[in-house]
């Protein structure tokens, strides 16, 4: 695991603190009746993004994403930043790379991948959600661009789910092939093994302010009642 030293630590928590700022301003709660007058700080409403997303042969946009009636499918919902704005995880894997082992995984198994893009939300729990939904088979995978991971099914609540990857720093390449697989074991009706996950607790520590910072920009491409968008990849 690379190491942050400290003064990188502290540029990216000044970039952090950017980025959440707030802007002090009074708030007049009089009334007709000559009620007083408080403060309050308010915070100020940010102008909608506008940062175009970039353009790539190999992640293409081909409509609005409908729901699957094939048993055999799993669907992988990607998060609002990511491949387009976001391009590495947090340890720094390629978003392609990524992509290329889950839907391996799924297909070693014998079972078909589908990807979708997820605006309506930031959060790897209901971008489960939104992809079990899609998913004729009724699993869907869901994954930030900071590289979190879940794997959830239809029906469920949206924090109920079969296995759950919240530690980026330690999720390997392969433990993306892992989960791809075992999605589709799901999917087939087994009952797999979990995949093993480190838990290093210093990884939350080491990369939390990075985390915050990437789950930021992130959350400034969603997009609300926005629905996904079907992605073709190509890994030619």
């Amino acid at each position: 695991m690379a190491e942050i030293d400290e003064s990188l630590l502290r540029a990216i928590i000044k970039d952090v603190l950017r980025e959440v700022n707030t802007d002090e301003t009074k708030i007049d709660f009089s009334n007709k009746d000559g009620g007083q007058t408080a403060t309050a700080t308010q915070v100020a409403a940010k102008p909608e993004n506008t940062e175009a997303p970039k353009q790539l042969s190999w992640f293409k946009h081909v409509g609005v994403a409908k729901p699957g009636t094939s048993k055999d499918e799993v669907v992988i919902g990607v998060e609002p930043g990511f491949a387009e704005h976001l391009t590495h995880t947090l340890t720094g894997l390629d978003h392609k790379e990524v992509l290329r082992q889950v839907i391996a995984g799924i297909e070693e198994e014998g079972l078909h991948a589908r990807v979708v893009k997820i605006y309506r939300t930031s959060d790897v729990s209901f971008g489960g959600v939104e992809a079990d939904k899609l998913s004729g088979s009724g699993i869907g995978i869901s994954i930030q661009s900071k590289g979190t991971a879940i794997i959830h099914q239809a029906d469920q609540e949206p924090l109920s789910n079969l296995e759950l990857f919240p530690q980026a720093p330690v999720i390997t390449l392969d433990t993306y092939r892992a989960i791809g697989k075992n999605a589709a074991k799901y999917a087939k009706g087994e009952s797999p093994v979990p995949v093993p996950t480190v838990n290093d607790q210093m990884a939350r520590v080491q990369y939390q302010a990075l985390s915050a910072l990437m789950h930021i920009r992130e959350t400034k491409f969603v997009v609300i009642g926005k629905p996904a968008d079907e992605i073709e990849v190509s890994f030619d």
